[in-house]
């Protein structure tokens, strides 16, 4: 066989600059996921040096297990409302932010720092806030809502949960709007204006569709923080009061951790991937087909 330097050189070259990368993704990464499939066939407690195979039983326990799915329910709940308010919220705020407001940029960069606060210490704050600024407000001027904690009670606590989430994330979706809304050719909106659309019709008619690809991005974004949501949930409720906010991550940690069933919680933890990636899945196909609409 005909020795290729070129050929030899090349391969060097791209393994000097990705091997460093590919190496890392492989032990980070692939590693990792590859042995915790494997675990999830096991009866491992999470401590024991040993550990044997226990076939398909740790999945047949995860659709026994009704705590499973009722905080799974619970997140799906939790997901739809955060999905809806964080870009809601983030998209009206792009929108005042991109209409020439004096000290707009002032403005975007106070409303995107919630999202540089880790969520361990978001929750610490918010609970203080909660527990002790709103009781101490509602009790002064006689706000029923307010006098008590609402962390206390458990449809208050997950409306809490809700209300952190949106102030925490808002602002980084408000970026990506913002980015999407200069990109809206001017040109085209100063020809609808030329023609006599309302600012309602060129919203609707012309600035909406061109919005799609940050839609898509936004609620593929918050999707997956909402799934995937356990520090500030562990910060700020703990899950209760009576597991009323337990989210099906803090269910999967408790699983695997607390009560040192690792195989079963390993196994949760694949299904709830699954799950999730089948509906991040499903909505980037439907939300593409509407880009190609649009």
């Amino acid at each position: 066989m005909m020795y290729d330097k070129g050929a030899w050189n090349r391969l060097r070259t791209r393994l000097v600059f990705t091997g460093p990368t590919l190496f890392a993704f492989l032990t980070v990464m692939i590693v990792p996921f590859v042995y915790g499939i494997y675990l999830t066939f096991t009866n491992w407690d999470g401590i024991a040096v040993t550990h044997s195979l226990a076939g398909l039983k740790n999945y047949v326990g995860v659709f026994k297990d009704d705590v499973f799915w009722k905080s799974f329910g619970l997140t799906l709940k939790y997901v739809f409302f955060t999905v809806v308010f964080v870009n809601a919220a983030a998209f009206l705020l792009a929108l005042g932010l991109t209409s020439g407001l004096k000290g707009q940029n002032v403005f975007r960069a106070g409303f995107f720092v919630p999202n540089l606060v880790g969520g361990i210490v978001l929750g610490l704050i918010w609970q203080f806030i909660f527990s002790n600024v709103l009781v101490y407000l509602g009790q002064k001027s006689g706000i029923p809502l307010f006098s008590a904690s609402w962390l206390a009670d458990p449809d208050k606590a997950f409306w809490s949960l809700i209300l952190v989430t949106v102030w925490q994330y808002a602002g980084y979706m408000m970026v990506i709007y913002v980015a999407g809304l200069m990109s809206v050719p001017k040109d085209i909106l100063e020809a609808a204006s030329i023609d006599g659309a309302s600012g309602w019709t060129k919203l609707r008619k012309m600035v909406l569709p061109l919005m799609v690809p940050s839609f898509i991005v936004c609620i593929f974004l918050t999707l997956q923080r909402g799934f995937m949501v356990y520090d500030v949930n562990l910060a700020l409720t703990k899950g209760g009061p009576f597991k009323s906010t337990e989210m099906v991550s803090m269910h999967v940690y408790g699983k695997a951790f607390l009560s040192r069933d690792y195989g079963l919680g390993q196994a949760e933890a694949l299904v709830l991937f699954l799950l999730v990636a089948v509906i991040t899945l499903l909505q980037v196909y439907f939300s593409k087909k509407l880009e190609v609409e649009a």
